[in-house]
């Protein structure tokens, strides 16, 4: 019995010691498939959503996110003439859940007064939702929407930077890739028998999205004792 109210108190202590960031992201979509661009960080859609942190330590932090972003494949801007020709866009709709370490480059340290920088990486895991398409590809090849949407999981590779701009608040950028494990976000592989003859492209590459933007997150907690946070 003593030994569970000693756990139980140590866990009440250890998180109440923890410094956590929510806030808000900002910016930029694109995506990397079989239709439109193949740039890794050229953002066409908006992107926004919502980010806590549980900072553990000087050196990283515990991550969650939900972004909405719009994702456009548009071939008339692609620097491959042969898409151009073919002329196919689409637009997709993503609702992504993030979860992972953020690990800081610095030691970084949100109680010692005067501004404080580091760069970061992230990682973890990711599911999204996505709209279920398909393209015919009889003329005029039409964008079929299928009114119905499907999810699939990603690995997210993120390099950014951030700053605090005052007690409460910190100002981050990022640009984060998302490799995924579905290649029908361009509507060019629906999975099924029915969908075989509308499929295209390279059937063993998954499709890529990229988020480039900014955060801004404000900071609350108690300040944790000096060898809690080290």
């Amino acid at each position: 019995m003593r030994i569970t109210v000693a756990l139980l108190l140590l866990i009440t202590v250890s998180a109440s010691a923890q410094t956590f960031e929510v806030g808000g992201f900002f910016g930029g979509a694109n995506a990397i498939g079989d239709v439109g661009r193949t740039n890794y960080v050229d953002p066409e859609g908006l992107a926004f959503g919502a980010i806590f942190k549980w900072n553990k330590s000087k050196r990283y932090a515990w991550r969650a996110s939900m972004t909405r972003a719009n994702l456009i494949f548009d071939d008339t801007r692609s620097s491959l003439s042969s898409r151009r020709t073919r002329g196919y866009r689409v637009n997709n709709t993503i609702v992504e859940y993030s979860a992972g370490l953020e690990f800081h480059f610095w030691e970084y340290n949100l109680h010692n007064l005067g501004p404080a920088f580091t760069p970061y990486l992230y990682t973890g895991v990711t599911y999204f939702r996505y709209d279920y398409n398909y393209i015919d590809g009889t003329p005029p090849n039409e964008l079929r929407i299928l009114d119905q949407r499907d999810g699939s999981f990603a690995i997210p590779m993120v390099v950014g930077g951030k700053i605090r701009i005052n007690q409460f608040l910190i100002l981050g950028a990022e640009i984060g890739a998302r490799y995924t494990l579905t290649d029908n976000l361009d509507a060019s592989n629906p999975e099924g028998s029915n969908f075989e003859s509308f499929r295209f492209g390279n059937f063993f590459s998954d499709d890529w999205y990229v988020f480039s933007g900014v955060s801004l997150t404000y900071t609350f907690g108690r300040k944790p004792c000096r060898d809690c946070f080290e």
